[in-house]
């Protein structure tokens, strides 16, 4: 039987072992800022109840990443913004002067803020992957320029390559800080045979990958606080995410915005997403990586 649900895939204790790691899970149960379904400071909770249930070899790439060592951190929690940002700045930036690569489980999207900024500082190439049903845009919503409904706003003070996707939801405030070069539509991917490519060929060689599972369509990712209709499909996201995996360095990512209900296959989804990430991270990054030395 599985182990208790604390630590990400269920790992007993003695294998919860930090300084051999390649990643660190870092929970972020906070949801101030979420506009309309509250429950995302849930989501990591429900993340890593569901994780020891799935099949830990990758059937794509032929491994099991469980063994290169998952690390589960201690959640951070915070009373606001400002203080999360603070928090979760200080707690990234060392994680990676210890070279780990930092997997951050939300809450509503605005976690990402401080993720952003300490990879930002750390890599000076950095380029982000933002799969949203969103444009996350404003440079404030409801008072605040820290709802999760600013969050690329935010991100684009500290770095200027960011390439959007899946999106199908903005307000015409967004509009003027749009780079329409960089933004890719739902309505103009669903059907095109380049837009991978496209996409690929825009990032830089150290990549961040922000994901809001809203960018997938809520037939299968009904779980979150702003579901819009017309998202991706779990295959087109993976034959992404495996294309930058396989051209690029993924630094990091985050998987934001879990509103648990009570069907738990999109805490599975989640689950999943994250293992079979870092599957292609370790399968088609890391190794590339240990071969160039």
């Amino acid at each position: 039987m599985p182990r208790p649900p604390s630590i990400f895939c269920g790992l007993p204790d003695k294998d919860n072992d930090y300084a051999h790691a390649f990643a660190v899970i870092l929970p972020i149960p906070f949801d101030k800022t979420s506009t309309w379904l509250k429950g995302a400071d849930k989501g990591p909770a429900a993340i890593i109840e569901a994780s020891p249930y799935l099949e830990f070899y990758d059937i794509e790439t032929g491994s099991e990443v469980l063994q290169r060592g998952i690390f589960t951190a201690r959640p951070i929690r915070a009373a606001s913004s400002p203080d999360l940002i603070r928090k979760t700045d200080s707690a990234v930036s060392k994680y990676l002067k210890d070279n780990k690569l930092v997997v951050t489980l939300g809450g509503e999207h605005s976690v990402s803020i401080g993720v952003i900024k300490s990879y930002a500082r750390h890599y000076k190439d950095l380029s982000i992957l933002h799969l949203d049903a969103h444009a996350d845009s404003r440079e404030s919503y409801e008072g605040s320029p820290y709802n999760h409904a600013c969050v690329i706003a935010r991100a684009r003070e500290s770095v200027r390559n960011i390439v959007s996707v899946g999106i199908r939801s903005m307000d015409v405030s967004e509009l003027p800080g749009i780079d329409r070069k960089r933004m890719f539509f739902a309505h103009r991917i669903y059907n095109s045979d380049t837009w991978i490519d496209n996409i690929v060929r825009l990032l830089t060689g150290s990549v961040y990958i922000t994901i809001d599972l809203d960018v997938f369509d809520p037939g299968i990712m009904p779980s979150t606080g702003t579901p819009e209709p017309g998202g991706l499909s779990w295959y087109q996201v993976m034959k992404l995410l495996s294309a930058v995996a396989r051209a690029k360095r993924i630094v990091g990512f985050d998987v934001v915005e879990l509103c648990p209900s009570r069907s738990r296959a999109p805490d599975f989804l989640a689950a999943k997403l994250i293992y079979t990430l870092l599957s292609y991270i370790d399968a088609y990054t890391t190794r590339k990586n240990r071969r160039a030395k």
